[in-house]
């Protein structure tokens, strides 16, 4: 009974590393939308958005299942509750992604991005994969010496970030108010799926170790 019962949380773990995996690649595909004014790409990833909400759904069916029929305690009772708060994390990572997408679409067929912002946004969107990615693989392993590496892949996002709004705010910015509220919701979007990548990471820390670290001590574990 143990055994299988250690067989479906794995299984769940399994489900929620693929769904971070699926919100990386959502969100190369987002950026790359963005970048090149790529309606196609931009419909793709918010069409295939509904397959990252039916696995979502799924594994928070299969953890609650796991809480109400197999009376869990102590590590097994801390994973379940772990895998129901990733899984909304991941699930938004996702959502994050459909939202780059929608400004492609929106501004479609010009670039909603500025040339000057381009490259910060290509930079931005490279290492939201990779936290993506680390997440997926932060999730398979739970180590918490990778989840303390996704601590710092978030302070790069954030340094673009800050790059970006000293172009926003710089008085020569001559793209209007409209360019202006894209970019600025754009950064907040990459800023926020980075800081779910991290939220992740912190999980995997409390599964290992019993305690939830603050955000900013992830990186010390």
């Amino acid at each position: 009974m143990r055994a299988a019962y250690h067989e479906q949380l794995s299984a769940l773990t399994t489900q929620l590393s693929e769904i971070c995996g699926l919100a990386g690649q959502a969100m190369k595909a987002a950026t790359e939308a963005l970048l090149e004014a790529d309606l196609d790409q931009a419909e793709h990833v918010i069409g295939d958005h509904r397959r990252i909400v039916a696995l979502s759904d799924n594994a928070r069916r299969h953890a609650f299942d796991l809480l109400a029929l197999q009376q869990p305690v102590a590590g097994d009772l801390r994973a379940i509750f772990s895998a129901i708060q990733i899984v909304a994390d991941v699930d938004r990572m996702g959502a994050l992604a459909v939202h780059v997408a929608r400004i492609a679409r929106r501004r479609h067929p010009n670039c909603a991005v500025p040339q000057e912002v381009k490259a910060c946004f290509a930079e931005m969107g490279t290492v939201a994969v990779q936290m993506g990615d680390s997440a997926r693989d932060v999730l398979l392993s739970s180590d918490p010496d990778k989840a303390a590496r996704l601590r710092e892949q978030d302070d790069t996002m954030d340094d673009l970030h800050r790059r970006l709004f000293a172009v926003l705010m710089d008085r020569g910015w001559a793209h209007g108010v409209a360019a202006a509220v894209d970019v600025a919701l754009l950064g907040r979007f990459y800023e926020r799926f980075a800081d779910h990548a991290v939220e992740v990471g912190r999980r995997v820390v409390f599964l290992a170790t019993g305690t939830l670290p603050a955000e900013q001590d992830v990186a010390t574990y």
